[in-house]
């Protein structure tokens, strides 16, 4: 009875590395990557011939991504560009220096190549994988290939102003308010 659960489990072995023994060195090696949203483009904005000032940079330095929006539809788009980052570690601390087209939201032409930049300084010590994000009304995020860039250096601590607090904490309670008040049944 031994040698037939042996001789079982030997044949699924052979036949197991007869499918993927070419492979087995594939399979067995780690590999890193980072998550990407499922629309990495929009089918209306298109994020073209993004640069990057620097790959390597100290916490207080800035770097600035620039390129071209290409509009593929003919009517007008309002949207907004931003800085999205991932990292190895917790953080992913930018502060956002100076937008061109300036303001935070813009109008993008129809059928028209606007170019662009963004210029943020790193607050935190990281590896940071970090893209172009298009932000485009009544349509969502996208984003732009990206490239990895390194931080080195000290923790830079923004303060938070008191008022800051006081309106987040305001406009919390109303929600939690509006929320109790108009579904009670939910509460219980």
């Amino acid at each position: 009875m031994v040698d037939r659960k042996f001789m079982a489990i030997a044949v699924g072995a052979i036949f197991v590395l007869g499918m993927y023994g070419p492979n087995i060195a594939e399979i067995l090696l780690p590999a890193e990557a980072h998550g990407v949203q499922a629309q990495l483009q929009s089918r209306f904005i298109k994020i073209e011939d993004e640069a990057i000032t620097r790959q390597s940079l100290s916490t207080g330095e800035t770097l600035t991504l620039s390129g071209k929006l290409v509009s593929l539809v003919e009517r007008d788009n309002r949207g907004w560009i931003s800085l999205f980052s991932e990292s190895t570690n917790s953080g992913n601390r930018w502060e956002i220096m100076a937008r061109d087209p300036p303001g935070v939201v813009f109008v993008i032409p129809g059928n028209d190549v606007t170019p662009y930049s963004v210029t943020a300084k790193a607050l935190e010590p990281g590896v940071y994988h970090v893209h172009t994000q298009l932000n485009v009304a009544n349509v969502g995020p996208g984003l732009g290939p990206g490239t990895t860039v390194v931080v080195d250096g000290e923790i830079i601590v923004k303060p938070i102003g008191w008022g800051m607090i006081a309106y987040q904490s305001i406009m919390i309670g109303a929600a939690y308010v509006v929320t109790f008040a108009t579904r009670p049944w939910k509460v219980i």
